[in-house]
């Protein structure tokens, strides 16, 4: 997929600091394909890993139905939105990226991605019964990312 062209391509931000910030990232907005042609978006926890962003979810539902009917989906992650109001603008950095969702039907790869989430959200907390006792219903999407473009208000730019 070619991204999009940036209208401000010099608040861009790099590669690498793309890469940070969906690491370090606690939620990101899920887009998917919607009921009559509506786009259904949604807060979700996730983990980025390998070039994939990693949900877990249930089994059935309107993101389920949605990616079955088009994978095609995009996630934005919000790292920073500091409000300023007295210059009526805000000091934002986000990453907008595009992919395709597939539904992981191998065990091992589910048991793996629900450990880098546990991992992620639950540090130093063994995740094995918790594991064993929803793996059968537990839904988990990879999104196989295809673009990734980040963009931050010219302020912080600025103050680099």
């Amino acid at each position: 997929m070619t991204p999009h062209k940036m209208r401000r391509f010099r608040q861009a931000l790099p590669d690498e600091e793309n890469v940070d910030i969906l690491r370090r990232g606690k939620v990101a907005v899920w887009a998917v394909d919607g009921d009559e042609d509506y786009p259904y978006a949604v807060p979700v926890n996730y983990v980025f890993h390998d070039g994939a962003v990693y949900i877990h979810c249930a089994s059935q539902g309107h993101k389920i139905d949605a990616i079955l009917r088009n994978p095609k989906c995009s996630i934005c992650v919000i790292d920073k939105d500091d409000v300023i109001p007295e210059k009526f603008t805000s000091y934002f950095r986000s990453v907008i990226a595009f992919g395709q969702a597939e539904i992981l039907t191998d065990r091992q790869e589910k048991i793996d991605a629900l450990l880098r989430l546990s991992e992620k959200y639950s540090p130093g907390i063994d995740p094995a019964n918790e594991i064993d006792r929803f793996i059968k219903v537990v839904c988990i999407v990879r999104i196989n990312l295809e673009s990734v473009t980040g963009k931050q208000a010219i302020e912080l730019l600025n103050a680099r």
